[in-house]
């Protein structure tokens, strides 16, 4: 890896690397590599544990109240792709990633490759550094994230609190309808909308389903007046699912 590049990389993580091929591995996508043991899906595969443990224990450590299934919702939501794409962004590996021909659609890297780049980032950091180096990395990152899911009363998961609140109140059950879909097959976008009790709410596009379907779940539950937009830009419950 040339140094200005070794340089911006970290000085995007904040974080100086010891051995400089684990940084190298880490910012290269299996796209551009003859042999895929030489990408950072390896290093992806090991940094996601690391991001595991560091998420569960900082919520176990900071909820001393919360049950277990509390705490398990707030994790699916710090270590979800949506997080750590957006962790990514934030950080600009998106543009530090070496990628093979092809693989960047006009609406720029896929979610997913974002994602985990994150993930074999934190690989590297715990292997070059140990876990209170990878605990440094991480918890500045994502300790606001998890402040967010604790106080949101939803944790991203649209889909759950539209399903209790049309079940329970409703006696209905949502469906998710995909109206359209474009993009190669490694960068697909889905166009999906919510029907329930007879309306079909605004559709929503997502670079996967599942992220598709969330969004059309959040403005069903706009629409119902479930929940409602901050004026910091989050989402939080008003009306708690069921009532």
């Amino acid at each position: 890896m040339d140094d200005p590049i070794r340089a911006r990389a970290e000085q995007a993580l904040g974080y100086q690397f010891k051995n400089q091929e684990l940084l190298a591995t880490a910012l290269t996508h299996a796209s551009y590599v003859e042999a895929r043991i030489r990408s950072n899906e390896r290093l992806e595969f090991l940094g996601d544990a690391v991001l595991g443990l560091v998420v569960c224990q900082r919520i176990f450590e900071r909820y001393p109240a919360l049950l277990e299934g509390e705490m398990t919702k707030i994790k699916s939501m710090a270590v979800s792709r949506a997080t750590c794409t957006q962790i990514a962004r934030q950080l600009g590996l998106g543009e530090l990633l070496i990628i093979g021909k092809g693989m960047v659609n006009g609406e720029g890297l896929p979610a997913s490759l974002l994602a985990a780049v994150l993930e074999s980032v934190i690989g590297a950091v715990y292997l070059d550094g140990g876990i209170e180096a990878a605990r440094r990395f991480i918890e500045p990152l994502i300790d606001p994230l998890i402040e967010q899911a604790a106080a949101s009363g939803h944790q991203q998961n649209f889909k759950s609190v539209l399903q209790q609140h049309a079940q329970q109140v409703l006696g209905e059950t949502p469906v998710y309808r995909v109206l359209d879909e474009k993009g190669p097959d490694h960068a697909k976008c889905f166009k999906v909308a919510v029907e329930l009790a007879g309306e079909r709410y605004e559709a929503c596009w997502g670079q996967s389903k599942k992220r598709a379907e969330q969004m059309a779940a959040l403005n069903a539950l706009r629409a119902l007046k479930v929940v409602e937009d901050c004026p910091d830009g989050h989402v939080k419950v008003v009306m708690p699912a069921g009532k």
